[in-house]
Order: C-alpha cells, then sequence, then structure tokens
C-alpha cells in the first residue's frame, strides 16, 4: 500500500505541475498559507487532507493513490520471514503460485478445491506480506520484479526440494512439447554467466508468452513447468571415483 508519505510528495508534484501556488491551495482548503507550507514540509496529513488537496488540484485520489503505488520499486526476493509465512499455509502457498502465474481469482476458486472466501482471506494475507498490493473485486498488482526468485536456500525451495523435485522429474518427459536435456561441459569461468543470463531470458520468454495467451480460452491452454538449472556439479558417485 502507498504510504501518506509517498502520497504528500506526489502531491508535491502534482502542485508544481498545475502551477498552483501554497497561497492558491491555502485558500482551497480554507487554511493559513504557513500551516499548509508546514503540513506539506513534514509529508504527514491525515487521508482525508490528502484527499481535499486532490480536489483542490482537480485530481482522482484513487488515480493518484495507483500511480505512486505502481512507482514504488518491486522486489527481488523475499525476506526469510516472508518465505516462511508462505509456506507454512499450503493453500497460501497455493494461492502464491497461482498469483505468480497471474490467475484470477475466479480462477483459481474454479481450478482448485478453496473456496472464494479462503482465496480472498490468501489474497489478504499475500498483501500484507508483500507479494501483491490488492485491489478493488479482488483484483491485484504483484510487487516483483521480472528478476525475482525465490531464496536459493530459503523456506519455499526447500519445500520444493523436499516434496516436489522428485515428483516432477518421476514424469518421462515424452508428452507434446515435453523435453528433459542434460548437458555436462567445461566451459570458461568468463563465460558461464552468459549462459546463465540467456537462461534467465528463456524463463522471462515463457512468464511474457503465460502473459499474452491469458486472452485465449481455456481449452487452447496447456499448464506446463519450465524448470531451468545450471550449477558447478558432478554426480557425487563419480566424484568418489575421482583419483586423489
Amino acid at each position: 500500500m502507498s504510504t501518506t508519505v509517498d502520497l504528500v510528495l506526489a502531491l508535491k508534484n502534482e502542485l508544481k505541475n498545475a502551477r498552483m501556488t501554497y497561497a492558491d491551495l491555502a485558500r482551497s482548503l480554507d487554511m493559513a498559507e504557513s500551516s499548509v507550507k508546514r503540513m506539506l514540509a513534514k509529508s504527514d496529513m491525515p487521508l482525508s487532507r490528502v484527499d481535499a488537496i486532490c480536489r483542490a488540484l482537480k485530481i482522482d485520489f484513487a488515480e493518484l493513490a495507483r500511480r505512486v503505488a505502481d512507482a514504488q520499486p518491486l522486489l527481488k526476493e523475499l525476506t526469510h520471514e516472508q518465505e516462511k509465512a508462505v509456506v507454512k499455509d499450503k493453500k497460501l502457498l497455493l494461492v502464491a503460485i497461482s498469483v505468480l502465474s497471474q490467475w484470477t481469482l475466479e480462477q483459481i476458486v474454479a481450478a482448485y478445491r478453496i473456496s472464494e472466501a479462503e482465496c480472498i482471506g490468501c489474497l489478504a494475507q499475500l498483501d500484507r506480506i508483500g507479494i501483491i498490493e490488492l485491489r478493488p473485486l479482488n483484483r491485484y498488482r504483484l510487487k516483483l520484479a521480472k528478476t525475482f526468485r525465490w531464496r536459493p536456500h530459503g523456506p519455499v525451495m526447500e519445500f520444493f526440494r523436499e516434496n516436489v523435485v522428485l515428483d516432477y522429474y518421476r514424469g518421462g518427459f515424452d508428452g507434446p512439447a515435453e523435453g528433459l536435456l542434460l548437458v555436462h561441459g567445461s566451459i570458461s569461468r568468463s563465460l558461464a554467466p552468459a549462459f546463465l543470463e540467456r537462461l534467465q531470458r528463456v524463463a522471462q520468454d515463457f512468464a511474457q508468452q503465460h502473459q499474452t495467451d491469458q486472452k485465449l480460452s481455456a481449452k487452447d491452454r496447456e499448464g506446463y513447468t519450465l524448470l531451468l538449472g545450471m550449477r558447478n556439479w558432478e554426480f557425487e558417485l563419480f566424484t568418489r571415483l575421482r583419483r586423489a
């Protein structure tokens, strides 16, 4: 959510853009000019006063709040405690993964055994945690950057290692548009980061295509999970056979 300080800073810019003086604003608010200056300098005022200034500047309070929220820095990673809160409740984890895929409330409830009230509660929790900004009619805005990732050794990845990895790899990867590639090689240390960047671009392309195809009907879409990884690693069995 936007803080009052952020809103007041935005109002100062709007005041400048409107070429309205402090004296003009003071007359509109029926306040002394000195009081208006002091109030804006502190960047701290009740929301009712922010709304009054918006009316004086002829701007919509909700639109101002939305612009301020959209300008907030996006999260690249959650804290350990935030992830712990997500993974503690399996339905909350389900909704968190769903919103990462930009599913609507209606889509989540239609696909899974979770009631509308439960889903709304989970969305409210994700708002408090900081993953989304909950908006009217149970719509939301993701507050995560495109480069967002779960903490490498955090609660969410530990959960997936323990409960999901084997389930994922148990598949034959032989269905339509499925595949599993395992490539090992020794390459220059200086070039390794470039390959990781390429993998990240593939992941972003996949996520972008997901967004684009949301306009298609459900019968024309299929759910896929793209799992990319690259690490300095050797199978432990082979490591044991290495010469000293």
